[in-house]
């Protein structure tokens, strides 16, 4: 081989080599701007999702919210926020109070033992019942249930009053009224598979809406307040003519048929 041609080798290869080396450099700069350009997303996507967190904790739960929802109160409720809720014949001369909390373990014990005399009276027009519900077990236990529940009604009270009574009755059954410590109530699914024992309720689509919409969220928090409002401390509670009805020890609601007849004829009679 010539100098010539050695020489002319060389600087060919120089060049193949030169341009390998700059397409590798172009190669290189694409990788860093894709690294670069992924990390700005990755970052950005970070950031999004820190932001959403923290937007999505600052909302307000859904009890909060329901505080500034417009109020829709259930059919048959009069009075302020339509929190006077009275059921019976209008002939009967007196009423009964009746202040109870759907999770409250001892309303479920006295509707079981006493909630059928409890509506013979009503039925027979011996008394109305004004029903004020609670909440307060939400609180000291924890959860939604009571809340839950308590709209729940509203929903069954404006399909009808005997719609309402039924519903109660059926909550505070043995079957299926929960421990006070199990939230059940705070389960839309599982209110309106309670609801469907009651005929009124069953597969009432009107109803089912309500109460999965949480239609009347806002009165079941005013209906509380009226509890709260109430100076009642616990439930259940009777009362009548401004007196409380008790049992044979003269401290709580009375828990037997046998109390509760002895309490309330007094009471009427009085």
């Amino acid at each position: 081989m010539s100098k010539r041609n050695s020489q002319a080798a060389k600087t060919a290869a120089r060049e193949r080599l030169r341009q390998e080396r700059e397409r590798q450099a172009k190669r290189d700069k694409v990788k860093r701007q894709a690294v670069v350009a992924f990390s700005i997303v990755a970052v950005l996507a970070i950031a999004g999702g820190i932001g959403y967190a923290v937007v999505q904790g600052n909302k307000p739960g859904q009890w909060e919210a329901a505080k500034d929802e417009k109020l829709v109160k259930p059919a048959n409720t009069s009075g302020k926020n339509g929190t006077t809720v009275v059921i019976g014949k209008s002939s009967a001369k007196k009423t009964l109070e009746l202040y109870e909390d759907s999770r409250c373990p001892i309303c479920a014990q006295f509707e079981q033992t006493v909630g059928t005399t409890v509506h013979k009276g009503l039925e027979d027009g011996d008394y109305k019942i004004q029903y004020i519900g609670a909440t307060f077990i939400d609180n000291g236990a924890g959860g939604e249930g009571s809340k839950n529940a308590l709209s729940a009604l509203g929903a069954a009270l404006n399909v009808s009053t005997d719609a309402f009574l039924d519903y109660k009755t059926a909550l505070y059954s043995t079957k299926y009224h929960p421990d006070e410590d199990d939230d059940k109530f705070a389960d839309d699914s599982y209110l309106i598979k309670v609801a469907n024992t009651v005929d009124a309720l069953k597969d009432n689509a009107k109803f089912q809406k309500a109460v999965k919409a949480g239609t009347y969220d806002r009165w079941a928090l005013e209906m509380s307040s009226k509890f709260d409002d109430s100076g009642v401390t616990g439930t259940p509670t009777l009362k009548m003519d401004g007196k409380t009805l008790t049992g044979t020890n003269s401290q709580s609601a009375p828990m037997t048929v046998a109390d509760f007849q002895t309490a309330i004829d007094a009471a009427l009679k009085a």
